[in-house]
């Protein structure tokens, strides 16, 4: 027997996950001050960083309170709008600024600048969703056929943006993508054999580019990879054989190793390395609050993701189920990636660490993520008896 009066709840335990991390950004982000370079020293990043949470929880609240169905009927406008963005970077319309060698911003006055790849993140979500929602109401009885059908829609949708943010380069962003694709196409009702199939297409053409970076390296660098992108996989696989290639992981490797147990303390890292306050940022926190300080943000982050897959599995509208599942793989991933690549486990691509690095278009693609989240878990139906 179910109630007939369902109950729509706002999921505290997640609000609390947010301002806990969103704290111990700001410590991280104050205690990474003395070690900015000069002309930095000046820039009040903590304010600017509470200053980015609080236009993010206005965001949330905003995302909260309208129906979930309009963000599916709107999805392609939003879409479209994300897509025009992308062109204008590529046309160089006035407006967009190249910062070592990426044409991927735009220059706003009065507030900085604004990445048109992270909002890109967020429509994505909502069309592959949409897509795979609709497909799934129309076709209830799987084939071969209506998988590859699904496939086909979602490639179409998601490869222009992808090209266009490959080509702006933005190799980090392209592969967080790529890894919230694969979330969503996992929990879409494609068949296992199908999706096997598709995952050794990618395998096969991972080889095929080993073998031509190995057999055709001018080829392979004049069309496949930019030579600053192949610079930091060769500064990862032999840092110390790089001099210049491997000294940001170098001096990664000696900040987080001098830490060890407790850290070195407040404000006093001694290791130099770039971007202490965004990329970094977990390096940081390893030099001077030592292993104990990386568990608490390892700690927070599983909490975090755990709590978004809680939130899925509850949902009652395969919708958001699917939104859900795209934020989570997007998450996780840039997670995975941002500590693996400061700890040397993957090479570095210079993308954040959601939601504790510096940084306004970030932080706030986050921020309207979890919005996104906690909008599906409000209307969530939660019955007396199941």
């Amino acid at each position: 027997m179910k109630d007939s009066n369902p109950q729509y709840q706002i999921d505290y335990i997640l609000i609390f996950i947010l301002f806990a991390i969103g704290t111990v950004s700001c410590f991280a982000i104050a205690s990474a001050q003395p070690s900015l370079p000069p002309f930095l020293q000046n820039v009040n990043f903590v304010l600017k960083q509470i200053q980015w949470y609080v236009i993010g929880f206005i965001a949330i609240g905003v995302i909260m309170i309208i129906d979930f169905d309009r963000y599916k009927k709107i999805a392609w406008y939003l879409y479209g709008f994300a897509m025009i963005l992308l062109i204008g970077l590529e046309l160089q319309v006035p407006g967009a600024v190249t910062i070592k060698g990426a044409t991927a911003w735009y220059r706003l006055p009065g507030i900085g600048n604004f990445q048109p790849s992270e909002i890109m993140k967020l429509f994505l979500i909502i069309v592959v969703g949409r897509i795979i929602a609709n497909h799934n109401e129309k076709y209830p009885f799987r084939t071969t056929r209506e998988d590859f059908i699904l496939l086909g829609k979602i490639f179409a949708a998601s490869l222009p943006p992808l090209l266009l943010i490959a080509k702006e380069p933005d190799l980090g962003n392209t592969m967080v993508i790529s890894a919230m694709l694969a979330a969503m196409i996992l929990v879409s009702g494609i068949r296992w054999r199908f999706i096997f199939g598709l995952t050794s297409g990618v395998f096969a053409i991972g080889s095929t580019l080993t073998y031509i970076y190995f057999t055709h390296t001018e080829f392979f660098k004049g069309y496949i990879l930019k030579e600053y992108q192949l610079n930091r996989f060769y500064g990862w696989l032999a840092p110390y054989e790089y001099d210049a290639q491997g000294f940001q992981l170098r001096q990664a490797f000696l900040a987080a190793g001098s830490g060890e147990m407790q850290g070195k303390g407040w404000e006093n890292g001694q290791v130099y390395f770039p971007e202490p306050h965004t990329d970094f940022i977990f390096t940081n926190v390893a030099e001077q609050f030592g292993f104990l300080g990386a568990s608490v943000i390892i700690s927070l982050f599983f909490l975090l993701i755990y709590r978004m897959i809680h939130i899925a599995l509850e949902s009652n509208e395969p919708f958001g189920s699917y939104i859900c599942a795209g934020t989570i793989g997007m998450f996780t991933f840039q997670v995975f990636q941002n500590i693996g690549m400061t700890i040397g486990l993957l090479p570095i691509t210079g993308i954040t660490l959601p939601l504790m690095s510096y940084g306004g278009s970030s932080l706030l693609t986050y921020l309207i993520a979890i919005g996104f989240i906690l909008n599906v878990r409000s209307r969530t139906k939660i019955f007396m008896f199941k």
